[in-house]
């Protein structure tokens, strides 16, 4: 029963982002507002980390599942794509390598503020 009333949680966060996203006119994904509620609600205490740790911890378990329909579709795809595979290589390889120096600099910049830099 636990588990259903943290999935019940996790829902209705995502369905309130549903509904933001509906009737706020932005190119906001409804998945990034379902994620600013939750992290809203988890900074004010309304919803504790341990109302939903245990779905939470099951639902980033079973992620790279969720992965294997998007590769079997890019799979099918191969024809259309094969002939544009060096700028989609070019562009992956650029855009790893920026999320790595933002995130890089994100951490050192955190590590720094909070007093965990060593030197």
């Amino acid at each position: 029963m636990k588990y259903l009333a943290q999935f019940g949680i996790i829902l209705a966060v995502t369905f309130a982002g549903e509904l933001l996203n509906r009737f706020i006119p932005a190119p906001i994904p409804a998945s990034i507002y379902g994620l600013v509620i939750l992290l809203v609600l988890l900074l004010t205490g309304i919803v504790k980390v341990g109302h939903i740790k245990e779905t939470s911890d099951f639902l980033i378990a079973v992620m790279p599942l969720m992965f294997v329909p998007p590769a079997v579709g890019l799979m099918e795809s191969w024809g259309v794509l094969s002939g544009k595979l060096l700028p989609i290589l070019a562009v992956l390889v650029i855009s790893t390598i920026f999320v790595m120096a933002v995130t890089g600099l994100v951490i050192q910049a955190l590590a720094g503020k909070t007093g965990r830099s060593k030197g």
